[in-house]
């Protein structure tokens, strides 16, 4: 079991309160004039990335301390009891084994009694069987034409992570176009059925129970949508898939058994694009590539289990506690310089937000320190000319991640320039910022008067001191793409240990489910709803209006 300790009740906490005060006003501009080599001293580099973090509002002593939490807190056990398949999901008393998803077929890992090395690569050859059957176009529809439209069924983890690294690896795409449905709203559905072909799509109906409301409904009206083109009932099995565990239900709703796709209770929704919840990977980009997607969270999951407290996923999330927590940033930025990566973010904002944001320790107690952040961002050059302007010059003191490619895929060799070289100049503008003697003499050199200088200095001057991380690879590829993954999971597991909350665990989400089943009965049987007043005033407002 993972440890239950306080964070603020720590030797070490102490400690950084204190240096927090003694260095609020220390500039990084200053800190980079006084040492040369700090750039050197505060990177990193694993599973093919480099973490550049020395742009960032510490001090040697700072960060031993940093370190020093980490130990108190016991991340090394932490760390050990993940890895090993301990139940640390407390309140679920589950294991927490989506690395084992990544290791490779001659190693082994013992789950209670079991290896599950060989289920996990039993798996991975159905997906991959079942993938190059489709993708060489030896599975046919019902109609004898190829596959070549394929539509994933889920929501939460079970769309978030399939969409993110479709769209991330577009460049590995074929002959087999993406498409996902995972809103219950009609109108995505519709839009996404009207682009497609019935004789010639494949729908991968994602969900664990084959219960989950939304994505039933969404796959019962698919298969409607499928049978009124003039399809019979049989054909079903040709053009629908089930990643789930509920065989019976998948029988029943016409899904040939040797096409049900299986994965454990120990792979939590959000960190499970590595298992069969893949599959949809696995047609658009083929399963070498998901494979190799595989290999590069294998060699984070190494990294971070031989370094521990310092690791590159350790270095993230220590400074994101130290800027939640003493500096009391209450959001993050995700900022990729890769428009491939433009739902990253959004796959991350489940991923950190669902994990972390609780307000209850593993004791059972209300925390009195801040958890989770609130994870936003958008790709580089478009935020730049939308949200920075906040991270510039507001009120709020906003750390960023800033992702960027060393060589690209579509050659244009002006764009990519432009592209690194706005990524670069974002973290130093952000680090640097610009003094009042600066902006006064920029503004002396464009000809001003000194009453038009006098007006325009204060909105000219730049802060900066502003922290960034800034993560470079050599290229957006399926390896690197895992290992970029593997490090955000391991960041948020580890912030989870030292906020002493459980990280996976998502309750929160369950209580408007609940209350949404009598509104949804209110509606479909026009009853009374017996509710709150404000709930009941909406609920006939709207049914007027239907």
């Amino acid at each position: 079991m993972l440890p239950k300790k306080n964070p603020t009740q720590t030797e070490s906490w102490l400690k950084l309160t204190n240096l927090f005060d003694d260095h609020l006003f220390v500039h990084m501009r200053e800190q980079f004039d006084q040492d040369p080599s700090r750039s050197k001293r505060y990177s990193q580099q694993a599973a093919g990335l480099f973490l550049d973090y020395s742009k960032n509002r510490i001090t040697d002593e700072i960060w031993q301390n940093l370190k020093d939490l980490a130990n108190e807190l016991d991340l090394s056990t932490a760390i050990n009891a993940q890895f090993t398949g301990e139940e640390i999901n407390g309140t679920e008393k589950r294991s927490v084994l989506h690395t084992a998803l990544r290791l490779p077929s001659s190693q082994s890992l013992i789950h209670n009694g079991v290896d599950v090395v060989p289920a996990v690569h039993a798996e991975l050859q159905h997906m991959k069987s079942f993938s190059e059957k489709v993708r060489s176009g030896e599975w046919k529809g019902y109609s004898g034409r190829e596959i070549n439209t394929v539509v994933n069924i889920g929501i939460g983890g079970s769309d978030l992570g399939p969409v993110m690294v479709c769209e991330a690896l577009k460049p590995y795409h074929t002959s087999i176009q993406p498409r996902f449905i995972s809103n219950v709203d009609g109108s995505q559905i519709t839009a996404v059925l009207s682009d497609c072909d019935p004789e010639t799509t494949l729908f991968v109906i994602s969900s664990k129970s084959f219960t989950t409301q939304e994505t039933m409904t969404n796959a019962q009206s698919a298969k409607n949508w499928f049978l009124a083109s003039g399809a019979k009932h049989q054909d079903v099995a040709r053009h629908f898939v089930a990643v789930s565990t509920n065989l019976e239900a998948v029988r029943d709703f016409g899904i040939d058994q040797q096409n049900v796709f299986q994965f454990w209770d120990w792979v939590g929704g959000r960190y499970s694009l590595w298992s069969a919840i893949g599959l949809s990977i696995c047609l658009v980009v083929g399963f070498n590539n998901f494979e190799e997607l595989l290999v590069g969270a294998h060699e984070m999951d190494k990294h971070f289990q031989q370094e521990g407290i310092n690791s590159m996923p350790t270095t993230l999330a220590l400074l994101g506690v130290w800027y939640s927590n003493f500096y009391g940033a209450e959001s993050y930025a995700i900022l990729p310089y890769n428009q491939h990566l433009n739902r990253f973010a959004a796959y991350l904002q489940q991923a950190d937000m669902e994990s972390n944001g609780k307000s209850v320790d593993r004791n059972g107690n209300p925390v009195h320190y801040q958890t989770g952040p609130i994870i936003f961002g958008e790709p580089g050059t478009n935020g730049q000319h939308a949200f920075y302007q906040l991270i510039h010059q507001g009120t709020k003191l906003i750390p960023a991640d800033f992702i960027v490619a060393a060589k690209n895929h579509h050659g244009l060799a002006n764009h990519h320039h432009q592209l690194v070289a706005n990524c670069l100049a974002q973290t130093q503008a952000l680090m640097m910022g610009k003094t009042a003697h600066e902006a006064e003499t920029e503004l002396k050199t464009q000809g001003l008067s000194s009453e038009e200088i006098e007006v325009l200095l204060p909105f000219k001057i730049f802060e900066g001191n502003r922290p960034t991380n800034t993560i470079v690879m050599e290229q957006l590829n399926p390896k690197t793409l895992g290992a970029l993954i593997a490090l955000y999971e391991h960041k948020i597991f580890v912030q989870g240990v030292i906020w002493n909350i459980y990280s996976y665990d998502q309750w929160g989400v369950e209580l408007g489910k609940q209350l949404a089943k009598p509104i949804l009965k209110a509606l479909e049987e026009d009853q009374v709803f017996e509710g709150d007043a404000s709930t009941k005033q909406l609920l006939d407002l709207i049914r007027k209006f239907s």
